[in-house]
């Protein structure tokens, strides 16, 4: 084998530059795959890594918005008894949560059914036109 890479391309018979060309071609196709392979690593570990820290920036935050809950209610907690401003955070509290499950609720059905309706249909209407055109050409 060494021999016919040794030799010019215009004294190899077309079988050993034909060979030749596809060993190459496997080989740059195999280094392309390991190199998109250790880039993905790459991506993913960073991406690991992002999705991580967004996470323990969102536990902080919601740390956060408790303590700002616990502020409210000891501000509140000045003007009446500490039990009564804890309750009205609670009661507000409980209505956001109320008013986002309702407008969750709302989008979630928007989206049932997964299925893209209007490309089904798309699809059902080319299969119709198709059919009905096999037909009439059947009948001809």
């Amino acid at each position: 084998m060494a021999d016919v890479l040794n030799r010019p391309p215009a004294q190899q018979s077309t079988a050993e530059l034909v060979q030749h060309a596809s060993e190459q071609i496997s080989r740059l196709v195999r280094d392309e795959l390991t190199l998109a392979r250790m880039e993905l690593a790459e991506k993913g570990k960073h991406a690991g890594v992002g999705a991580g820290l967004l996470g323990g920036g969102g536990v902080v935050a919601l740390f956060g918005l408790g303590t700002l809950i616990a502020a409210v209610v000891l501000l509140l907690a000045l003007a009446m008894p500490a039990w009564v401003a804890a309750l009205i955070v609670a009661v507000a509290l409980f209505a956001v949560a109320g008013v986002l499950a309702l407008a969750g609720k709302k989008q979630v059905t928007q989206a049932v059914p997964p299925m893209p309706t209007a490309a089904a249909d798309g699809v059902r209407a080319d299969v119709q036109t198709v059919s009905d055109a096999v037909r009439a050409r059947r009948r001809t």
